[in-house]
């Protein structure tokens, strides 16, 4: 058997073979704690016929652990640095493939159809670079890729962004956005002692289940995001006063978005951290109908 990786002793050994030092800029914590690690895996539900695409494997901790269970794993590495010692430490694994590539200009549907030619079930997983886990977890879902799922592990203030529900100080656009594409649950918190070197923050895992089809209807899903980013523009203001002064010719609108809040029975003095998915499909919609009548 493989001896794992995920081992302080191991990992040390791993980086003093190849002087490998640590880049803040890249946010690079590798994960030394196997349980966790198997855990993260096992919320991700693999089989044989699953495809596997990772972010960030750094020295190939999660891949080891992927690629047991995984029919294949094709992980993005952004530090070339990183290159021959996943070419030695995944040695043993021939279902395993490392492109270096930032995953955000990676074009990650024309690798799957060629990788993942045998797999039918996609998930992502992965412990990502804390720097950049926004942009990648919206281009994987705006990307309308063909995936079940994702189960990543973040920052814990992020990932209480994500899951959190309307009225509270953590529901904000990106739980919207997230919410609108997935199902988002906080499975597990990560203690910052078991990273090496120990990240200021501490850490949680999150599973975003992709749904068939988005939460709510809407008629123009950029217009609905814009309504939605509008809203929460100044916390603080109401929900009036900031889709009057961040939408396009909002000012000049002022009395029809008025008249659309009133028809729905909004009170123009809410704020945008109140109002539910729905209330926001709603909303943007009538003020898609009626701009464009006026158009």
């Amino acid at each position: 058997m493989t001896k794992d990786i995920a081992t302080p002793g191991r990992t040390r050994e791993i980086l003093e073979k190849y002087g490998f030092s640590f880049k803040k800029s890249l946010g690079q914590n590798f994960l030394i704690d196997l349980n966790i690690l198997r855990r993260i895996v096992d919320f991700a539900e693999l089989s044989n016929d699953t495809g596997v695409i990772e972010i960030g494997p750094g020295i190939g901790a999660l891949t080891e652990q992927l690629a047991r269970r995984a029919q294949k794993v094709v992980a993005f590495e952004i530090d070339q640095r990183l290159l021959p010692i996943l070419a030695d430490t995944l040695s043993p694994y021939p279902n395993v493939r490392i492109i270096h590539q930032d995953i955000l200009k990676a074009d990650i549907r024309r690798v799957m159809d060629e990788e993942f030619t045998e797999a039918h079930d996609i998930m992502v997983v992965a412990n990502l670079p804390y720097y950049v886990t926004t942009p990648i977890i919206m281009k994987l879902l705006e990307d309308h890729l063909p995936i079940r799922g994702i189960v990543v592990m973040l920052q814990k203030e992020v990932a209480d962004r994500i899951s959190a529900q309307p009225g509270t100080k953590d529901y904000g656009s990106l739980s919207i956005a997230i919410q609108y594409y997935t199902e988002a649950e906080t499975v597990m918190t990560v203690p910052r002692t078991v990273f090496m070197p120990q990240p200021n923050v501490d850490s949680a895992v999150i599973r975003l289940t992709k749904r068939e089809k988005p939460a709510v209807d809407v008629i123009d899903e950029s217009f609905f995001f814009q309504v939605v980013r509008a809203s929460f523009s100044q916390r603080r203001k109401t929900i009036l006063n900031n889709l009057t002064s961040q939408l396009p010719n909002g000012k000049q609108r002022k009395e029809t978005i008025e008249r659309v809040l009133a028809e729905l029975q909004l009170d123009p003095r809410r704020r945008g951290e109140t109002l539910t998915l729905a209330e926001f499909a709603a909303l943007s919609n009538r003020l898609m109908d009626v701009f464009n009548e006026k158009a």
